[in-house]
């Protein structure tokens, strides 16, 4: 069995490496620009004007900015929804780039994924802890009995956000109990924002955790030797939500990613292929 886990985790370290250096994902972003943050509509680097309106956003060009809409030229205006992903897929390009619309909480913004990017062709891959059994434990979720709530919660990019949760997954390790305060995903599944006794020294300042769906008794396995970093640790331009209260694991949780693989000093950096 646990040669079996540790092959399995393996191959998905193998796959977490490959998605992430893949052309357009996480390591291609090169900017996050909130739309009210400039009035005129103009965005650095990004020709034609970005204006919100409403329930979208309203993108003006002509031909000479190159810029595609659905795959033709954009000589006029667009009005866009929010991408639903993924970056490929974006229905504005500009070349090789990908710009992708998103929404928080009422605010709009562009995404600029390059695949050109200097962190994508600097990235050598992920400090990760191999396979442990010890760190795969049983785990136990409880909803709130008040149902879902929001806390605000610090993000990636200096501004409060709201962050949802539903209830609590409690797990032992070395005999001790521990708790996290957790979300659920569209698919069942669970996702927490978490930090320990590792973060900001041996490993980055905090991770995130998808344990899967529990069953109709609540039980899943929280499995910490796929504890992720975050997208913000990837590209400074990701807003990734801080822990919310309580979710500081008194824990050293030696085990999953950690960080990002430097280059030695004076040695040249390999290009990522594609």
């Amino acid at each position: 069995m646990t040669t079996d886990a540790s092959d399995e985790w393996k191959r998905w370290h193998e796959q977490r490496v490959a998605t992430l250096s893949a052309p357009y994902g996480p390591l291609s972003l090169t900017g996050t620009h909130w739309l009210e943050d400039h009035p005129d509509g103009r965005l650095p680097g990004i020709p034609g004007t970005w204006t919100a309106d409403g329930d979208a956003v309203v993108l003006g060009a002509t031909g000479a900015d190159g810029l595609t809409v659905d795959g033709r030229p954009l000589d006029g205006e667009a009005r866009l929804t929010a991408d639903p992903g993924p970056v490929d897929a974006a229905r504005v390009a500009l070349g090789e780039r990908r710009l992708v619309v998103l929404v928080r909480e009422g605010a709009w913004g562009v995404r600029d994924f390059d695949p050109a990017a200097g962190t994508r062709h600097a990235f050598r891959g992920i400090a990760a802890t191999p396979y442990d059994p010890r760190w795969s434990v049983p785990g136990r979720f409880t909803p709130y009995g008040s149902g879902p709530r929001s806390v605000r919660v610090p993000n990636a990019d200096g501004r409060e956000r709201g962050l949802g949760l539903a209830g609590e997954l409690a797990f032992a390790l070395d005999g001790r109990e521990h708790t996290l305060q957790v979300s659920v995903e569209g698919d069942g599944s669970l996702w927490a924002v978490f930090a320990d006794a590792t973060s900001g020294s041996t490993s980055y300042r905090f991770r995130f955790l998808h344990p899967a769906a529990p069953d109709a008794e609540g039980r899943t396995t929280v499995d910490l030797n796929r504890a992720l970093l975050p997208p913000c640790a990837f590209a400074d331009h990701f807003v990734c939500p801080f822990p919310p209260p309580g979710n500081r694991l008194d824990a050293a949780v030696e085990a999953g990613e950690r960080e990002l693989v430097r280059p030695p000093r004076g040695l040249p950096v390999r290009p990522v292929e594609g």
